[in-house]
């Protein structure tokens, strides 16, 4: 399975329109991919609050801009097209952080609002609502999606609770600040190490809203070992997964198996996400 990471250098000086085009032209570049997947908000930018209500758009390939463009750039490519997160308007007014995954004929095939949202009283944490649900997707081959989004990537129980629901791939979308680089590359390691899973996470690159961002999107096998590291400008970073390796892991070094606290309900396939029988 491979995998296009692409992190984005969200610029201020470029329109969003112009932004929407010119990264519908690098989706359609990596039709060799499998799975392509971009970065947290990278329309307006993850600390460009005064712009969330204003560019929020529909979920919706017939109604937003976003959506329908990434929809085309999903199916000319030939891709599974994880195309980052959006400030989705709900037809209630609600704002989310939202997270859009494409099929590679283009249907909208899973959402995913964010569900911790970052600020501290502030930005994101007042202007978005929470999203409620855990969102998996299962794509050829064996390999299931966990879905999750930036600050998510500091709260280990979610990761638990893909886990549980099957996952073995998670997909994690940021717009994560360079002073805090340190913690993004520890807390991805962590949570493939104890999850025994992949982590796909992608960041945005540049300056906006007078925050640098950290870039290094980073790819970790079930092991915890860093199989690619993007640097801390605009980049594609493509790697090769098998997703056999998450049951292999799993079963070679059954940690998951010894679980005592937190566990799940039986109808959550959890020991299917194990590797047990």
């Amino acid at each position: 399975m491979r995998v296009s990471l692409l992190q984005i250098d969200v610029d201020p000086a470029e329109s969003v329109e112009a932004r929407r085009d010119r990264v519908a032209e690098l989706v359609r570049a990596q039709s060799a991919s499998d799975l392509v997947v971009l970065p947290e908000l990278w329309t307006v930018g993850a600390f460009a609050s005064d712009l969330f209500a204003a560019e929020a758009e529909a979920a919706s390939v017939d109604a937003g801009p976003t959506a329908g463009l990434m929809s085309a750039a999903a199916a000319e490519a030939g891709v599974w097209l994880h195309a980052g997160s959006i400030p989705e308007r709900t037809a209630d007014g609600s704002l989310y952080n939202t997270s859009l995954l494409f099929s590679p004929d283009g249907r909208l095939h899973r959402t995913y609002r964010k569900i911790h949202r970052f600020g501290f009283d502030r930005g994101e944490a007042v202007l978005m609502s929470a999203g409620e649900e855990i969102v998996t997707a299962e794509l050829p081959g064996a390999a299931v999606l966990g879905l999750a989004t930036c600050y998510d990537l500091r709260f280990p129980e979610l990761f638990r609770l893909l886990v549980d629901a099957g996952a073995g791939i998670f997909v994690i979308p940021a717009g994560w600040p360079e002073r805090r680089r340190e913690h993004w590359t520890l807390l991805a390691k962590a949570r493939a190490i104890e999850s025994q899973a992949y982590v796909l996470a992608v960041g945005t690159a540049g300056t906006h809203a007078g925050v640098e961002l950290a870039g290094h999107s980073i790819a970790v096998d079930p092991w915890g070992a860093v199989l690619a590291e993007a640097g801390p400008g605009e980049e594609v970073l493509t790697v090769d997964l098998d997703p056999a390796l998450v049951a292999k892991t799993r079963a070679d070094f059954p940690v998951l198996r010894d679980r005592l606290l937190g566990l799940p309900s039986p109808d959550l396939g959890s020991r299917r996400a194990q590797g047990l029988p």
